[in-house]
């Protein structure tokens, strides 16, 4: 894998440093050659063939063929990819050659290259690449440029004297990367702390876009917030190409007339001591590799495949471990999939994502992907969170006047013992539609539907919820009432000022009028909402985000009567990371300024968790696994907290630097603290009490979730 992947990387410099010379070539006449002494006095339009000329001459003066070699009368040739860097340096890139002793002579030559002016772009120094073809016996340029008029090719006594004649291959013109991702309909990586850079420029009072579908595109983006230029203001002062390389750019990345491609490698490498673990420390090591690019204007695509170890807080191993699937696998690291054990007290969870988006018009775009979508302007989302394990999806997003309606369509599973057959896990539907409405200048309603159903009868991919515009609940009651789950949701968000944004959410999993009237907390009354507030460049502070935010979920709600209809996916749940029966507060503040950042979330929460013991198996309500018909206590004076009622506190503060802006790849240090102290303790419930402190080198490019 490692000799695959230095081979492709070297082949793709290689067309890095082809796509410099034929630029060159395209006539850009923005960019300007390097100069050798010899060639100060000419003209900018003749600077070309003089630097070719000279380079010519110095290798033909300089490199001396190996004595074995010249004995046996040796005919070939000596490919060398160089750079001339913003400082005027010559350095190699990579050599091909047939002999490992060419491949030293030639970069023993190169080594010797006098400092020159450096190449320049609009008038700055810049770096640029080129090629050259050394033919063994060698040959100066005086005498490749007379065979080369000899053969007819050219008919200037001298040009490009390294050249051979151009193929269709060759032809291929290359533009100098101008970072076309900024611009494009790829979705942005969803990180909370990177998101928040933005969000106050896409929610200023007026601006017709919609928040709460995420992961944005860049193309949304840049409409309010010009990220290419925040990138370019945050860009290193560096010549060399693993300077650039390691501070500022794709490791590679290639732009042509209707196309861009761009490989990175990804690292999530992280350290740490956690009170609640018996091993000396925790740790994560994720290497991965991401590939992304554009075809047209119309088609963007990314994927990113993941190599991941690790080893958590106690606290954080245990709750791994109860959502273990069916199979013997020992645990289901949230929001990443299942995970096998790695030496004796760690996992290996392997991961892929991947998206391809296509933008037919400025109404519509299209995306089929294997990820996950969130929902919502807070930090959790009641509708749909970014919690869970990726999943393959199928989304529709519309955007007219004030609207925009995004369709989601979802394949999820099922990974308990109790629906896998011949170790085949059970798969579930998920279909629903979001249709956000900018009522006014500041004020913003949502509208949400969703519904799971699973393969009963043979019933697959239901063809009646393909239908964008219908109302999910009476479908699925004319299915069965029973054989799916529906939900309803509503958004609203309010713009006070550019500096102040309210915000509420409110699902509705199930509702009895009938029970509401007589006030007895029925079971039956299955909802949750959130009220939430932003204040961006608070007291005056530039790019200082505080943030208050507070839900609340009734018990059983994401639950159902057949478990696996449930609102959930590999065990985990798609609606709010805690399940049922809970409700939390949530105090956040993010800086940033310039590559420094700063993080800092203090959650104080009530859980109301089941016993699970002989002499109490009741369902309170917290788990969306378990049936609700089956041991429920009781029907009416239903409340949060009921059952095993538990007290969370959980402070996590994070800062660090941003070495990458295009990779957002970071190096950070972390602290948090958990309390969690239930009202009884039993085998899988009971007090503990965490400092877990980490540091690492991470590509924030999704949301770990530890607040559990």
């Amino acid at each position: 894998m490692n000799k695959f992947f230095l081979s492709f990387v070297i082949t793709l410099l290689s067309l890095l440093g082809f796509a410099q010379q034929t630029n060159v070539k395209s006539g850009f006449t923005s960019e300007q050659f390097p100069v050798f002494p010899n060639c100060e006095n000419l003209e900018a339009k003749k600077l070309e063939n003089c630097f070719y000329k000279e380079v010519q001459d110095f290798v033909y003066n300089n490199f001396e063929v190996p004595e074995s070699l010249k004995q046996n009368n040796y005919k070939g040739e000596v490919k060398v990819l160089f750079e001339v860097d913003a400082n005027g340096e010559f350095i190699v890139i990579y050599v091909n050659a047939a002999n490992d002793l060419l491949s030293e002579e030639a970069k023993r030559v190169f080594g010797k290259f006098p400092k020159i002016k450096p190449s320049t772009y609009n008038g700055k120094p810049t770096y640029s690449k080129y090629t050259i073809s050394i033919d063994i016996p060698l040959k100066n340029a005086d005498q490749l440029a007379a065979e080369a008029l000899a053969a007819s090719e050219i008919e200037k006594p001298f040009e490009k004297p390294f050249e051979k004649p151009m193929t269709e291959l060759d032809s291929i013109v290359y533009k100098k990367y101008n970072m076309p991702e900024f611009g494009s309909h790829l979705n942005i990586p969803f990180s909370h702390s990177y998101y928040a850079q933005f969000d106050g420029a896409m929610n200023q009072v007026g601006s017709n876009n919609h928040t709460a579908s995420k992961p944005y595109t860049y193309a949304e983006v840049s409409k309010y917030y010009n990220l290419k230029a925040v990138n370019e203001s945050l860009q290193k002062k560096v010549s060399g190409w693993w300077g650039r390389k390691l501070w500022n750019e794709n490791l590679v990345q290639i732009q042509g007339e209707d196309y861009w491609l761009a490989l990175n490698p990804i690292l999530d490498l992280q350290m740490g001591k956690a009170s609640d673990l018996d091993a000396s420390y925790s740790y994560v090591n994720t290497r991965a590799l991401n590939f992304r690019g554009g075809l047209g204007k119309q088609i963007n695509f990314t994927t990113t495949i993941f190599e991941s170890q690790g080893r958590f807080a106690g606290y954080y191993n245990d709750y791994a471990e109860t959502l273990k699937p069916s199979g013997g696998n020992p645990a289901i690291i949230p929001g990443m999939g299942i995970a096998k054990r790695f030496k004796t007290d760690a996992y290996d969870f392997p991961l892929a994502e991947a998206n391809i988006t296509f933008a037919p018009s400025k109404i519509f775009d299209l995306q089929l992907g294997y990820g996950r979508n969130f929902i919502g302007d807070g930090y959790r989302s009641l509708l749909e969170s970014d919690g869970a394990s990726p999943y393959p999806y199928f989304k529709i997003n519309t955007n007219f006047w004030k609207i925009k309606y995004t369709n989601t369509y979802m394949w999820l599973k099922d990974v308990r013992p109790d629906v896998t057959v011949d170790r085949t896990y059970a798969t579930k539907f998920m279909a629903n539609h979001y249709l956000s409405w900018n009522v006014s200048n500041k004020l913003n309603f949502g509208f949400f539907e969703s519904v799971v159903w699973t393969d009963t009868n043979n019933r697959g991919f239901d063809i009646n919820f393909v239908n964008p515009i219908i109302f999910y609940r009476s479908v699925e009651f004319a299915s069965s009432s029973r054989s799916g789950n529906a939900l309803l949701g509503i958004t609203s968000k309010y713009k006070w000022n550019n500096n102040v944004n309210l915000y509420a959410q409110f699902l509705l999993d199930e509702f009895s009028i009938g029970d509401m009237k007589e006030g007895d907390q029925s079971w039956k009354n299955k909802f949750g909402y959130q009220l939430g507030a932003k204040y961006y460049n608070a007291f005056k502070v530039k790019d200082l985000l505080l943030q208050l935010e507070y839900n609340h979920v009734r018990p059983y709600v994401y639950s159902h009567s057949d478990p696996i209809t449930n609102y959930g996916h590999n065990n985990q749940s798609i609606g709010h990371q805690w399940g049922g029966n809970f409700e939390e507060l949530i105090a956040i503040g993010r800086y940033h300024k310039g590559r420094l950042f700063a993080d800092a979330k203090f959650t104080v929460g009530k859980r109301g968790l089941d016993f699970d013991t002989a002499e109490n198996s009741y369902n309170y309500g917290g788990n969306i696994y378990k049936d609700y018909d089956l041991n429920r206590p009781y029907d009416t004076g239903v409340k949060v907290g009921q059952g095993n009622k538990t007290s969370i506190f959980i402070a996590d503060i994070q800062g660090g630097y941003l070495i990458n802006p295009i990779t957002n790849l970071k190096l950070f240090g972390s602290f948090i603290y958990r309390n969690f102290d239930p009202t009884q303790e039993t085998a899988t419930t009971f007090k503990q009490s965490t400092t877990w402190f980490t540091i690492g080198l991470r590509s924030d490019i999704f949301n770990w979730y530890f607040d559990y």
